[in-house]
């Protein structure tokens, strides 16, 4: 039995995600990700209108009169979540930490894949691969992915992507809609993410925080890294601090957005305090107006 802590905590998921995935997202969702491709479900008599090219000329010549083939789509399709479980996600300077988004976008992607018939699995990581559940369809298995991604208790505190892709590639052979679901605090997982995205299609949503920015005009401030446990000292009333802050940030971010654009790879930004529904919702039309 589940704790009724739990059980209410996963409710307040299903409540806050279900309006988003029954009204729009689920079915933003299914036009993006198509499937593999078609396939053949039934033969029956041809009606006017219906492409000549279908036609099944043996079913035809035996009956006397045209009849067509029908094809529907062949989804299986297979999405895995690769959710950042390291200490830099329990930060945030409004209402929700980086770690709450995560949870919740998670649990968005997952009813609507789920509603769409599609198998989900996941991947929790730090510095290591903490957990991984196998996808499935159903449910009562999104249930369980949720569960996984609300009350995981990490071992490790650090940030290692690549061996979240490396721990993927060895697992998921058939390819897959891959989420990255992470802040991007780490170095040197760019090329086994290039690698993945050659398998795999892969969407990264990058989660942060206005405080990871730049710096509030406060005076001294005492940092501790969430993941190190380094402690620094800043003036950040020097206005030549608060401005290298802020340009080592976007220099950050300009060499990720090269990569993601050079693979041509789909990313999203979130920030915390801010509504996760308007560019998740933007990102899915943008996306179906290029497969269009």
């Amino acid at each position: 039995m589940l704790p009724k802590e739990i059980i209410h905590k996963i409710r307040r998921i299903q409540i806050t995600t279900n309006r988003l995935v029954n009204e729009s997202l689920a079915g933003e969702y299914h036009s993006v990700f198509k499937g593999r491709g078609m396939e053949f479900d039934e033969v029956r008599e041809y009606q006017h209108g219906d492409d000549v090219r279908t036609i099944d000329w043996n079913v035809t010549s035996r009956a006397g009169r045209p009849f067509v083939k029908r094809y529907v789509e062949e989804r299986e399709l297979t999405v895995m979540l690769l959710i950042d479980a390291s200490a830099s996600g329990a930060f945030g300077s409004g209402n929700k930490m980086k770690s709450e988004i995560a949870a919740e976008i998670s649990a968005l992607l997952a009813f609507s894949a789920i509603k769409n018939n599609d198998r989900v699995g996941a991947i929790l990581f730090t510095d290591c691969v903490e957990k991984f559940v196998p996808p499935r369809r159903g449910s009562s298995h999104v249930l369980r992915v949720v569960r996984e991604v609300l009350f995981h208790k990490p071992e490790h505190r650090g940030t290692r992507i690549q061996k979240a892709i490396e721990h993927l590639n060895m697992v998921v052979h058939k390819r897959s809609v891959v989420f990255l679901i992470s802040d991007l605090m780490d170095q040197g997982f760019e090329r086994s993410l290039k690698v993945a995205n050659r398998r795999h299609d892969v969407i990264v949503i990058q989660i942060i925080d206005p405080r990871e920015k730049e710096f509030p005009e406060v005076g001294i401030l005492e940092l501790r890294d969430a993941e190190t446990g380094e402690i620094a000292r800043v003036d950040t009333s020097l206005e030549w601090v608060r401005n290298t802050f802020r340009d080592n940030w976007d220099r950050n971010q300009s060499r990720l957005a090269r990569l993601f654009q050079s693979h041509r790879m789909d990313h999203i930004t979130l920030e915390t305090g801010k509504p996760y529904d308007v560019p998740l919702m933007r990102f899915f039309k943008e996306r179906a107006k290029r497969i269009r």
